[in-house]
């Protein structure tokens, strides 16, 4: 069944690439140069599945026209990336030394196919195997170093396509090498694999607008790691090979040896994070026009910077937003004060210990020029004068200290950021300073959000701060003009003893109620709610009416308990506003009116007065509104806090008023079901 399935899976992807040569031929939307090395890689690779369909895999045809095929996708690459802009002199040296590794192998390949010495062609091909696994990680590497990201071009999808191939040869060579033979599964796995690209390859050409090629430093950097694994692994392929043709009884020691310590070599090299910036310096320098990908690097600034709450504070994440551009192991930040730059925070750098002075010449500087100073230069001398001066000793005296980055707002100095000495030390160049002037001044909008965002909290604090005295001053004011008509009342009625008592009462509630404004300015937060429970309104109107005896007569209408949801001390502050309002409103000898009733779906007390009442106009438009008074010397609070209190029990307030004839005031509370009086008692 195997060589049934080898045979037409390649004979399908033979006649599937025969075709997509033809389409490539008549591809408008295909750069020329790009369509005919298409073309061609496309004709040989069918030629190359018809031979491996027809005479067999190891024939020396089939061996030939795989060589073939692999110069050709090697050319289509060269091409592409020649055509995306790269014109680096390494290039062309690269792909010329993977396409010799391609002809030794085949020639190494013909030659173990055309020898009669069993053991010569078993030698000759293990190293061709070896050459043609070098060939395709080569291949890979520099496949995996052009641009996937081409937004609508399908010239991406064939990269990719072309990347399977090679990936394909790869492991095949591996385990032919490994095992001595090419599995026969595996090859009619390869069959299959070849009519999917196909497929892959036509999707490709059909999405392909042959924009711009760029090389992605992600994608290299990762390709060259592959490929340093891979020799990393044929190197002890080959040493363990040569120890244990030459060590004879020792060998299997020699290997351990050589299998620890190249281990341990590769992980020293590994962890060093000089080596990594370094190799990370000399690709940049040598393949790639730019020092950064800006892309990238400004992804991860503004990812930095907007972590949410809960993360490092902000200080924190800018010094490391800056340190990251340029590798830094950590960051300060100087916030500009009354004196100069004062040290705040640090990322990975201790700021414990006693604060050094505030640089204040140095905060003039930077304010003035905007510049980016190196320290080593300030050090050395070599820098400006003015640079030189303008640092102050403590920073020149710290040996980590590299760069000083400002961070300008609106012309104004927010601060500046400290940076340490990245692992390879380097001079900064054009790129370096652009960069970090403007990330410099990205940051200093964030810092100077924030501090417009705590400025916001700090008067939103003094608006509630004041919101709560006003109330409280009004509360204030009813407390007193309730002692004021005690004490003239006191003229007439004071040998009355229940007069007496009364007023006791009266001045020991004032006393309490004055305890409870002052326990309510003190508070950092608005006053809750407190506990909601049932409660009976009838009860709560003739106490009312008995504490407010000794000022002014107030009656109280309904007999029958009328029970309300509500928080009884809130309550009794709300109508404490209305009935003083009422009382203030009234003739000495009118009495107020408490009208406790059940409505519809609503409990309902209400306040009624008979003094000179209101103009509709003034109810509709401005009896709710604080500081909105129609007595000469009223604050304006008394009603506005009564709707808010009742809003915040779950009710509301409705007026009724007419001039000369009275106002009434009707609160509405949510009413107490039978079921919840019964779970209250």
């Amino acid at each position: 069944m195997l060589p049934d399935l080898i045979l037409w899976s390649h004979a399908l992807a033979a006649l599937l690439f025969g075709m997509l040569a033809l389409w490539a031929v008549q591809a408008p939307e295909l750069p020329g140069s790009i369509r005919t090395s298409f073309a061609v890689a496309l004709v040989l690779t069918a030629l190359w599945a018809l031979s491996v369909a027809g005479i067999g895999n190891g024939d020396p045809v089939t061996l030939v026209f795989e060589g073939l095929r692999n110069l050709a996708w090697l050319m289509v690459m060269l091409v592409t990336h020649r055509w995306g802009g790269a014109r680096y002199l390494t290039l062309p040296v690269a792909y010329a030394a993977v396409a010799l590794v391609i002809v030794l192998q085949v020639v190494l390949q013909l030659l173990a196919t055309g020898t009669d010495v069993p053991a010569a062609a078993a030698e000759l091909m293990r190293t061709a195997l070896l050459m043609r696994a070098l060939s395709a990680a080569a291949g890979l590497v520099l496949l995996y170093g052009l641009n996937t990201g081409l937004g609508r071009s399908g010239l991406q999808l064939a990269m990719t396509a072309i990347g399977a191939l090679w990936l394909i040869d790869v492991n095949l060579s591996a385990l032919h090498y490994l095992t001595g033979e090419a599995p026969r599964e595996f090859q009619a796995m390869r069959g299959l694999a070849l009519a999917a690209l196909a497929g892959v390859i036509a999707l490709a050409f059909h999405r392909s607008g042959g924009r711009e090629l760029r090389v992605s430093r992600t994608a290299t950097l990762h390709s060259l790691s592959v490929l340093g694994l891979l020799g990393y692994v044929l190197i002890m392929i080959a040493g363990n090979t040569a120890l244990a043709s030459v060590g004879g009884t020792h060998a299997r020691i020699l290997q351990t040896a050589f299998v620890l310590g190249a281990t341990a070599a590769i992980l020293t090299l590994m962890s060093s994070a000089w080596l990594r910036a370094w190799v990370r310096v000399k690709l940049t320098k040598h393949l790639f026009q730019h020092r950064y990908d800006y892309r990238v690097e400004w992804a991860r600034f503004t990812e930095t910077l907007g972590r949410p709450q809960g993360a490092a504070p902000l200080a924190e994440r800018v010094a490391k937003a800056i340190a990251d551009l340029t590798q830094s192991p950590a960051g300060m930040l100087l916030i500009a004060g009354d004196e100069g730059l004062e040290r705040t925070a640090g990322w990975n750098w201790p700021v414990d210990g006693p604060a050094p002075e505030p640089a204040a010449a140095l905060a003039q500087h930077l304010a003035a020029t905007g510049r980016v100073i190196e320290l080593d230069g300030a050090r050395a001398g070599t820098a400006e004068r003015m640079d030189s001066d303008a640092v102050p000793d403590w920073m020149l005296a710290l040996p980590e200290a590299w760069i000083i980055v400002p961070l300008p707002h609106l012309g104004q100095l927010v601060g500046a950021i400290l940076v340490a000495r990245p692992p390879l030390d380097r001079a900064l160049d054009w790129e370096d300073f652009d960069l970090l002037k403007i990330a410099g001044r990205q940051v200093a909008s964030y810092l100077a959000e924030a501090r417009a965002t705590e400025a916001l909290l700090e008067a939103q604090r003094f608006d509630e701060f004041n919101r709560r005295f006003a109330f409280i001053l009004h509360d204030l004011k009813n407390l007193v003009s309730q002692l004021s008509l005690v004490a003239r009342n006191a003229e007439r009625h004071a040998d009355n003893p229940e007069f007496r008592a009364d007023m006791v009462a009266t001045l020991q509630e004032s006393a309490a109620r004055m305890n409870d404004l002052l326990a309510r300015l003190a508070q950092r937060q608005p006053t809750p709610v407190g506990a909601i429970g049932v409660l009976d309104l009838t009860a709560l109107a003739q106490g009312i009416a008995e504490a407010r005896r000794a000022q002014h007569p107030v009656e109280v209408e309904g007999e029958q308990p009328v029970y309300a949801i509500a928080d009884p001390l809130r309550l009794e502050q709300l109508l404490g506003h209305l009935v003083q309002n009422a009382v203030e409103a009234s003739a000495a000898d009118a009495p107020v009116t408490l009208r406790v009733s059940d409505g519809e779906d609503m409990a309902v007390i209400e306040v009624v007065d008979r003094g000179h009442g209101m103009t509709p106009a003034f109810v509709r438009d401005r009896l709710f509104k604080p500081f909105v008074s129609s007595k000469p010397h009223g604050f304006g609070i008394g009603a506005f806090e009564a709707t808010q209190l009742a809003q915040a029990l779950g009710g509301r307030i409705e007026v009724s008023s007419r001039e000369g004839r009275g106002s009434t005031f009707r609160v509405l509370l949510p009413r107490a079901l039978a079921s919840t009086m019964e779970e209250a008692a």
